[in-house]
């Protein structure tokens, strides 16, 4: 999925995540995580998120999209936000709060559609369908919907998807999703098309195809049966070539969605208004009830919850995006039935990890022993207890296929406070200086709970902590830099769709290693690259076994990151917001059905 800038961490946004299961979070377990028999319930209910993902043919491609009940159209819903967006040029997004604002404005070929029951299809966005694959999936054709223009009226064209394809080769795009380029033109695909179709340079036709303006064709080398699924991402939207300004786009992007931006602020505010260009009779996924958006960025977790509580004035019409019930107040929330009936809950698909810059942190004893020593019950208090996740004894999370519930060779579900004479032990004779690690966090209130809990559980354990803040919007920006200055830094990570492929690879991929790559471990293990190699090749029961291999080897062998937990969403809303659901595909409130009740 990506990283993501949610409740802590970066996370992908085109997470498959679990319908509308409900937590079993009770007072006593507000200090800490969930009971193991309530762990062992919660995350039996998210094993429906490993559930193949379907394809959708012409007809169910069809808009516009089913009406929500009870749906008025008119006026504007607040949006509150603790940190700024990185990003919003599309080939740049990767995360899953620019994740959630991308499906308000941009369109890509597909899209994911959710039916409330933790069923999630592909359908044809700006396609008439998800896609006809040929000789053997190497060859996936797409053709465009009639219709269908961006915010200034222009039609869309095939030409529109060349250049957004094409574009993602340009250098100073290094933020999104890699997959689609590497299935066309491998791992140093930049090399390819060095200056990204800007020039006279295009992709070869034997690559990607455009015989007329309303044909797309892709040929790979090899069977891609995901494709449908990597170009519902919201790093492959479209960007319509007459109007793409390079760099500059990242600050004023042109709209194909519902919505189009009025006025943006960075780092302080975004007005979202009609598109009157969106031609719902084009979209079987989104709606265009509310007249508009406006996001404030810079309030706080602890403050978005004390507003939506109170629910007073603009409240009553505001939404969280990727925050959360802040973690002190969670208690106030359940306790007043009025008051938690303006919930959303669901188990995530994001695993948080302490990753280790293996370019820095190189004695395997020091990794490992600080695997032992993290405290995974403070951390997940920090998050909301019961509410805010479980203890991760592993790199996979309970909503991936693949998952062992009991594969735990840290022993991170019997010691989940850290096991701190095991640490101990290792550290014994590793030289001091070796000893002296830099923890980088995000300058945020959860930011500020993950410092005090690395700092407290690790010098315990004999770890001198010195800890450098980063501002929260950039973190992955600094974090995801090859020559960083840091030891450690939380990220969290969960799959892209469900599959084990689309957490290793991005994540543990020697291929991967760049400026901006989610690998920020820097892993480069041959024996992993293998594995991958393998495991890309093979039909998904083969696959399994070998990602299970890799699994394993990753975790033990070369320790990159300790797994620390899996993250569940408990967003909160104002009265007078309608449709309001936990969403299947993004792991947060859905934005595509939202309406005012007056």
């Amino acid at each position: 999925m990506k990283s993501f800038n949610s409740r802590t961490a970066r996370a992908v946004m085109v997470a498959l995540a679990a319908g509308s299961l409900v937590l079993t979070g009770c007072s006593e377990n507000k200090g800490g995580g969930s009971s193991g028999k309530d762990s062992k319930k919660d995350q039996k209910e998210a094993e429906v998120q490993a559930k193949p993902v379907t394809y959708a043919d012409a007809a169910a491609s069809t808009g516009p999209a089913k009406e929500v009940p009870g749906a008025k159209p008119g006026g504007t819903i607040n949006v509150y936000e603790e940190a700024g967006l990185t990003h919003l040029d599309p080939g740049q997004i990767y995360v899953s709060d620019a994740g959630q604002v991308a499906n308000l404005l941009f369109r890509g070929l597909t899209n994911f559609q959710e039916d409330g029951q933790g069923n999630v299809s592909v359908v044809g966005d700006l396609a008439t369908d998800s896609g006809k694959s040929s000789d053997g999936g190497k060859t996936w054709t797409f053709t465009l919907k009639d219709g269908v223009k961006d915010q200034n009226g222009n039609p869309i064209t095939s030409a529109d998807i060349r250049h957004t394809i094409e574009r993602q080769y340009a250098k100073f795009i290094f933020d999104g999703p890699t997959y689609l380029q590497t299935w066309l033109s491998g791992p140093k695909y930049r090399d390819a098309l060095p200056d990204g179709g800007y020039g006279d340079k295009h992709l070869p036709d034997s690559v990607l195809e455009t015989p007329d303006d309303k044909t797309v064709i892709f040929h790979f080398d090899t069977a891609r049966p995901d494709l449908p699924q990597t170009l519902a991402m919201p790093g492959y939207t479209v960007v319509p070539e007459e109007t793409d300004t390079k760099e500059k786009y990242d600050k004023a992007p042109v709209s194909t969605g519902p919505y189009k931006i009025a006025e943006y602020k960075v780092g302080k505010s975004l007005k979202l208004v009609r598109n009157e260009n969106w031609d719902p009779k084009t979209d079987v996924v989104r709606h265009q009830y509310v007249d508009g958006y406006n996001f404030d960025f810079g309030v706080t977790e602890s403050t978005q919850t004390k507003r939506l509580i109170a629910d007073q004035g603009e409240a009553k019409n505001a939404i969280q995006l990727t925050r959360a019930v802040e973690a002190t107040q969670i208690q106030d929330v359940v306790s007043d039935p009025a008051v938690n009936k303006r919930t959303i809950k669901g188990y995530q698909p994001y695993v948080m990890t302490l990753t280790f810059n293996l370019d820095r942190v190189k004695n395997k004893k020091v990794r490992d022993a600080i695997t032992y020593a993290v405290n995974s019950k403070s951390l997940i208090a920090g998050e909301g207890g019961a509410y805010g996740g479980d203890v991760a004894p592993n790199l996979f999370a309970p909503t991936l296929p693949g998952y062992e519930a009991d594969y735990d060779p840290y022993g991170r579900l019997k010691t989940p406070s850290g096991n701190i004479e095991k640490a101990k032990e290792l550290l014994k004779d590793v030289p001091a200086a070796e000893k002296k690690l830099v923890f980088a966090y995000r300058n945020n209130e959860a930011g500020q709970k993950h410092k005090v809990a690395i700092e407290d559980a690790l010098s315990k354990a004999g770890i001198e902590v010195v800890s450098k803040e980063i501002d929260a919007a950039s973190f992955y920006e600094q974090i995801g830099k090859l020559k960083n200055p840091y030891d450690m830094y939380i990220t969290g990570w969960g799959q892209d769709w469900p599959s084990p492929g689309t957490v290793v690879t991005p994540v543990y991929d020697g291929d991967q290693i760049a400026d901006g790559s989610p690998n920020y471990s820097h892993i480069n293990d041959p024996k992993v690259q293998e594995l991958i190699k393998k495991a890309l090749t093979q039909e998904p029961t083969e696959a399994a076994a070998t990602w299970k291999e890799a699994h394993r080897y990753i975790l033990e062998e070369v320790n990159p990151a300790a797994p620390l937990w899996y993250t569940k969403q408990f967003q909160l809303y104002g009265s007078n917001v309608g449709g309001a659901r936990y969403s299947t595909e993004s792991s947060y409130i859905d934005l595509n059905g939202l309406f005012l009740k007056s």
